[in-house]
């Protein structure tokens, strides 16, 4: 049994502090926002807080949509793990939905002290960027662009949030 001990921690690092969490720290928490964009007005909320004794962040985030003309009031979910990479990779993480998308992010630091994850997918792929940037005290600003194959990144929705 000793052995195996001495493995894991070989292979996984002591636990991350807050410190090690560098730009993604900020977003440690519970947030309530609402937002609006394609596909349209949507309130929800998403917290992202330590896991696994502290070795990830798990982040979880609902959005519920009204009914339109169009179509009926449907609800999103989604989960997103953040963790340390290989050495050297800085930190990474992975998305999945409710609507079937599974998504491996890259974490990088934003502009004005924010966040960006952005998708390993090449340019012949869709890619995802989405950008978490401070917007006071309390709050943020959250941006979430879609770039089809070969084209350049379009907002697909924004919104913003405060901690609760």
């Amino acid at each position: 049994m000793r052995s195996l001990a001495v493995l894991a921690f070989l292979v996984f690092p002591a636990a991350l502090t807050a410190a090690d969490w560098g730009p993604v720290q900020f977003l440690v928490g519970r947030w309530t926002g609402e937002g609006a964009g394609e596909p349209g007005g949507s309130s929800g909320s998403f917290s992202l807080e330590p896991d696994l004794q502290g070795k990830v962040l798990v982040r979880r985030s609902f959005a519920s949509y009204p009914a339109t003309a169009g179509r009926p009031a449907f609800r999103h979910d989604d989960l997103m793990i953040v963790f340390s990479g290989e050495p050297l990779a800085g930190l990474r993480a992975m998305y999945w939905d409710s609507e079937g998308h599974v998504i491996a992010y890259a974490v990088q630091p934003a502009a004005d002290g924010g966040v960006t994850f952005l998708s390993d997918t090449p340019p012949a792929a869709v890619r995802y960027r989405l950008t978490y940037l401070p917007a006071g005290p309390r709050k943020i600003r959250i941006r979430f662009e879609i770039a089809p194959p070969g084209k350049d990144f379009a907002t697909y929705l924004e919104a913003a949030a405060h901690r609760d």
